[in-house]
């Protein structure tokens, strides 16, 4: 038996990189899935993995799609049992006053509005059956701060509170409610991750980082397992650091994000 033997698990962002590593490590351990992506990479994913994975296309921001994802774990397997709202993206990086409204709107329609639509109609359907788990992937920009990341550090902090407060509105529920911090992780919008699946030898190790690694898509979803299986029953409100350390190392004001220029968003 699987750590998620037979439960039913929603993934956004499920096409590439943290997502597709979380869907195959859930599969692994028994999970039904519904994998989810702006892309159409999530179909490519569900057939890779076959058996019980359904793939759905959706923007997380748009209410109707989010509704209709849910529906589609509702209907294809009975219920819901896990949410990992992973979608994302960082937007451009600039000082603040070099924002524009619309960088502000979209990276929080994304990551902000989708981790809200998720969460709503994720409570919803797991009330409906008896509770659950919600997984939100924020970031250690959100929990730092970042030099030239404050739109994209806003929407993460804003994911944080939100991962706070519904786990105490849904903790008598039988509904946990937690989140994963990331720092630096090697995957798809890190150019030389195109090339190179895992960080070759000779690539530069991270300053700042206290492990002297890059994160890999494979931490992020080893955290993400335990967070929605029972071993985490008593766990709920947790923004949990993946970063190598980074957050409590992290030297103070004005500190750049390592690797910022090539590294992804978590």
């Amino acid at each position: 038996m699987g750590r998620l033997q037979d439960k039913v698990c929603i993934i956004t962002g499920a096409g590439s990189g943290m997502g597709r590593a979380m869907a195959e490590l859930f599969h692994g351990e028994g999970a039904r899935l519904v994998l989810a992506d702006i892309s159409g990479k999530q179909d490519d994913v569900a057939a890779d993995l076959g058996g019980e994975a359904l793939g759905v296309q959706c923007d997380v921001s748009d209410e109707a799609q989010v509704q209709a994802m849910v529906g589609a774990a509702q209907e294809r397997f009975g219920r819901l049992d896990v949410l990992c709202n992973n979608a994302g993206f960082g937007g451009a990086m600039a000082p603040l006053h070099r924002q524009s409204l619309e960088t502000w709107d979209r990276v929080h329609a994304t990551n902000l509005r989708g981790a809200f639509l998720g969460m709503k109609y994720g409570i919803i359907a797991m009330l409906e059956s008896g509770g659950g788990a919600i997984v939100n992937t924020t970031s250690a920009s959100g929990v730092v701060g970042w030099k030239h990341h404050a739109v994209y550090g806003a929407a993460k902090a804003g994911v944080n509170q939100l991962t706070r407060a519904a786990a105490l509105d849904y903790s008598d529920r039988g509904i946990r409610v937690n989140a994963i911090a990331p720092g630096t992780v090697w995957t798809g919008l890190v150019e030389a991750s195109k090339i190179h699946a895992e960080p070759p030898a000779e690539f530069p190790v991270l300053a700042g980082i206290p492990m002297g690694r890059w994160g890999l898509a494979r931490d992020i979803a080893q955290a993400a397992l335990y967070l929605a299986s029972d071993e985490a029953a008593y766990v709920t409100g947790v923004v949990l650091p993946v970063d190598g350390g980074y957050s409590i190392g992290f030297s103070g004001m004005g500190a750049e994000r390592p690797g910022i220029a090539s590294a992804d968003p978590a």
